[in-house]
């Protein structure tokens, strides 16, 4: 069997809910609303920002507030951040091993393009898949499905890492099996909206005997 990794972004790369929180925080404030990192959790993580800003401010121009929301986070953001913790050294033995990765996000191509740069990493991915590119975002399948076709790989053969409830519930649907970050949501929750495998990281034990247990099916397929 051959193994592919792939990966969301926000909260799965690297840590950026922070960044997130503080920009939509300033956003509501502006315009006379308090909300606190519970809400924006319950309320706004992984979903589109065009979806929540017609629902959280119906009388204004949803585009042009996401917009400038995704420019306030990429100057926030800056030129560099650390990468989730093990994330090189997991690249290093997929590239090794020659497993094919890609990232699969909902967040702008603007937004995709400055947090791998920050983290510098972008060069390790050959495949980004953008919701937005998509037919449909997640939570729908359909980014992942996107991403197993330029990968040529089957569901069954790839391993999805995410951080957030639609992320999860998108993976799931697409037959890979999902792994969920503690970067933002307990375990409980994680478990709850679909992963079926929760991990702090990319140094936890729980993925790397998932991984040696995939490599030596692999193995023994050859």
């Amino acid at each position: 069997m051959a193994l592919a990794l792939l990966f969301d972004l926000d909260g799965t790369l690297l840590e950026t809910d922070p960044l997130h929180v503080a920009v939509f925080r300033e956003l509501f404030a502006e315009r006379g609303r308090e909300i606190d990192e519970a809400y924006y959790l319950e309320r706004i993580h992984g979903r589109h920002n065009a979806d929540i800003f017609a629902d959280e401010f119906p009388g204004e121009d949803p585009q042009a507030m996401s917009d400038e929301k995704e420019a306030r986070f990429r100057a926030k953001l800056g030129d560099s951040a650390p990468p989730m913790a093990g994330l090189p050294a997991l690249l290093d033995r997929a590239e090794a091993a020659g497993w094919p990765i890609a990232v699969v996000t909902n967040a702008p191509r603007a937004n995709a393009e400055a947090s791998l740069g920050a983290i510098g990493l972008r060069h390790r991915f050959e495949t980004l898949i953008i919701g937005d590119e998509c037919a449909r975002g997640k939570p729908d399948p359909e980014p992942y499905l996107a991403a197993m076709r330029a990968l040529g790989v089957a569901p069954g053969e790839c391993l999805a890492f995410e951080d957030s409830p639609s992320g999860l519930r998108a993976a799931r649907a697409s037959g890979a099996f999902t792994f969920g970050v503690t970067s933002s949501l307990s375990p409980a929750a994680l478990r709850d909206a679909g992963a079926q495998e929760v991990i702090d990281d990319f140094t936890d034990d729980r993925l790397m005997r998932a991984l040696a247990a995939r490599a030596a099916d692999q193995g023994a397929d050859t």
